[in-house]
């Protein structure tokens, strides 16, 4: 650290003096230049999606300020006194940041959410009625055309045929017909006559709730004794109810599968489709909606031997079929005819497979890169086709299904496009062209080739709803867009703000009823409709 070099003192006699050597500053500087050219790099590296440039990008930060420190303490020649005084500084921002603040999951673009520890969740609803009798049932509930009874509504298919939308919305106001604090959740409601249903995660309870349509108040609840939470996945169930006639039915983040009385919300039948079939839910938790397709309650378990994707009686609860042996990702399953054959399609962990409606039989498969979250659900296109898509750099694929006359089944690429990436949303298909959010970016894709018409509009990792010749985006920061889905060129209409913070969960909108929620907050929004 210094250098001793003699030099003459006032009597003539030779002295020797300490000289402390300059500071080392090129080690810094290198460490400096290399973690901006690896981060240029990173974000410009078109083969990698936008949130693997983030993650990768954190991880430089990091390293880079481990080596900073270590440079400071043991290479810098600096005084002991200003390497201790920089270290001891930033080891107690760290600890006090640590204090304040606390990780709320993420963005979908796996970015941290702060928020103040000492921060209180806000006043709910209290549930009722946790202990309705088994034995009171409803008289069963005719659907009507106003319906959203099931997670992407009627049809699985985020469509809706209802009442024309008005266009203009600061002209005609959407009113606001109640808000609330809800517990946390990442599942959507689902809506029948004045039956608003979704699950919640109170405590260490997993709870699923019917709230009155028109006002929002708690009619009746059913608890589980369950609770799913990770620093980045977040807290509490994903899926939404599905209401048919009189039941509601849900699946837990731990896999608790429920049948409850619609009126009461008394519990008629339960299973764990985890433990019964042999599976394990995912870093994500349990995701899947179930499906109700020919008096069966269908799931995606993800068990091996036969159990990927298993049937139980609608009624009874009793085992019905497995099938396949592929694990779960997070998609749902869906109904589909292909070829004239009735089959349930489910995105799994490493393919899309479609099973014999009857038999849970496997009838054809597709392989597709594992490695990331499977989440969106299959589109059924006219003419027999699927369209395919998944985020993190993957895209789309549409395929064509035929059944050959010896029954052999095939699914064939008819085309793949980059262009569409959707890491959670699900996408819909109107006139020929399918509408999406690629990576937050709103896209019109032709259905003929996958060429790209636009790409316009930056709306986040929400999700969508068509409602005739209008797309309704729920966007992630909770804002409600609408806009005219045409391939000429991107309309958006009008906007106004449902919500407050970060949005997953997907809308209902139940004929002019739309229906919101975060993992905070829940509202119920009347929208106007268009005057003749």
């Amino acid at each position: 650290m210094t250098e001793m070099n003699q030099t003459a003192g006032p009597d003539g006699a030779a002295q020797t003096v300490s000289k402390r050597k300059p500071v080392r500053w090129w080690p810094v500087l290198v460490i400096l230049t290399v973690a901006g050219a690896v981060v240029i790099g990173i974000r410009w590296w078109p083969k990698t999606s936008f949130q693997e440039k983030n993650i990768a990008t954190a991880q430089v930060v990091i390293v880079t300020l481990l080596l900073a420190l270590l440079w400071v303490l043991f290479f810098s020649r600096l005084k002991w006194l200003v390497r201790l005084g920089v270290f001891g500084g930033v080891v107690s921002m760290i600890v006090v940041a640590a204090g304040l603040f606390k990780i709320r999951g993420v963005t979908g673009d796996l970015l941290p959410i702060l928020e103040w520890r000492w921060k209180q969740p806000a006043t709910m609803a209290m549930p009722v009625s946790k202990s309705a009798p088994a034995a009171s049932h409803t008289a069963l509930l005719l659907p009507t055309t106003n319906d959203f009874p099931q997670f992407l509504g009627p049809q699985r298919n985020a469509t809706v045929i209802g009442p024309a939308l008005a266009r203009d919305w600061k002209a005609q106001p959407p009113q606001k017909l109640w808000s609330q604090p809800i517990g946390a959740a990442w599942s959507g409601f689902a809506v029948a006559s004045n039956y608003a249903i979704t699950q919640e995660q109170r405590g260490e309870e997993e709870l699923v709730v019917a709230y009155d349509l028109p006002t929002g108040k708690v009619l009746w609840s059913h608890a589980d004794a369950a609770h799913y939470n990770t620093v980045i996945a977040g807290d509490g169930p994903r899926a939404t109810p599905t209401i048919v006639s009189n039941r509601v039915y849900t699946v837990g983040a731990t896999g608790i599968l429920n049948c409850l009385d619609l009126a009461t919300g008394a519990r008629l039948w339960s299973k764990d489709i985890m433990k019964d079939n042999h599976a394990s839910a995912g870093g994500w938790g349990v995701s899947g909606s179930p499906l109700v397709f020919d008096q069966r309650v269908i799931v995606s378990a993800g068990g091996s031997d036969g159990r990927s994707l298993v049937a139980y009686d609608a009624a009874t609860g009793e085992f019905v079929w497995g099938g396949g042996n592929d694990g779960a990702s997070y998609s749902s399953p869906l109904p589909a005819t292909l070829a004239g054959v009735h089959q349930i399609l489910i995105f799994n962990a490493n393919q899309v497979a479609a099973h014999d409606a009857t038999s849970g039989q496997v009838l054809w498969e597709y392989k597709w890169p594992a490695g990331h979250p499977h989440i969106a659900v299959p589109v059924i296109l006219p003419d027999d086709r699927v369209l395919i898509t998944s985020g993190y750099g993957t895209g789309s694929e549409l395929l064509q299904i035929k059944k050959a006359a010896d029954g052999q089944w095939s699914a064939t690429r008819l085309w793949k496009s980059i262009r569409l990436k959707a890491k959670f949303t699900n996408v819909v298909y109107r006139d020929g062209f399918i509408y999406g959010l690629d990576d937050g970016i709103l896209v019109c894709l032709d259905a003929a080739d996958g060429s790209l018409k636009w790409k316009e509009g930056r709306y986040g990792h929400g999700q969508v709803i068509l409602s005739g010749p209008l797309l309704l985006i729920s966007d992630e920061g909770g804002d409600m867009v609408l806009v005219e889905p045409v391939p000429q060129e991107p309309r958006e209409l009008t906007r106004f703000a449902a919500l407050h913070g970060k949005t997953w969960n997907p809308p209902a909108l139940a004929g002019e009823y739309l229906v919101v929620r975060n993992d905070k907050e829940a509202a119920c929004y009347r929208l106007p409709i268009a005057k003749p």
